[in-house]
């Protein structure tokens, strides 16, 4: 494995370690690190996070990651051994919602492509006596 891709992957461990152990802000939602885009330089690291909630739950949750930026890369540095600490942004990543939708629709175009029982079918389903006809009384009726 190139040091490229190490690098990365102890990145994207370390800073889900770090959300998930040490930052302690209420405003935190139930954070995922989905991913990790490094430059080749290993400057810049952009953390793409997804968050299970609403909109201002996921908003919250950025704000206080990016206030713990600072806390963030300075723990980075004590844990892993680099020259230069990348500086870091933070990203939502909100493919897990998109999946989610193209599969509710495709859902819905299975349910509307799918071939409905008839009337007659449904009715000849509900009767159990020969084709279709009424049952008939053993009663004799008397005039």
């Amino acid at each position: 494995m190139a040091r490229h891709a190490k690098v990365s992957e102890a990145l994207k461990r370390e800073i889900g370690s770090i959300i998930h152990e040490e930052l302690k802000d209420p405003r935190l939602g139930f954070i995922t690190i989905t991913h990790l885009e490094l430059t080749p330089d290993l400057r810049y690291a952009k953390v793409f996070f997804s968050v299970l909630g609403k909109e201002e739950e996921r908003q919250k949750s950025k704000e206080a990651l990016e206030s713990a930026l600072g806390f963030i890369r300075r723990l980075i540095a004590q844990r892993i051994g680099l020259r230069l600490v990348p500086e870091i942004s933070f990203h939502e990543d909100r493919s897990a919602e998109y999946s989610i939708r193209i599969q509710e629709a495709l859902d819905q175009i299975k349910e509307l492509n799918e071939p409905r029982p008839s009337s007659t079918e449904a009715t000849g389903a509900n009767r159990k006596e020969g084709r279709g006809e009424p049952k008939k009384s053993n009663h004799l009726h008397k005039k």
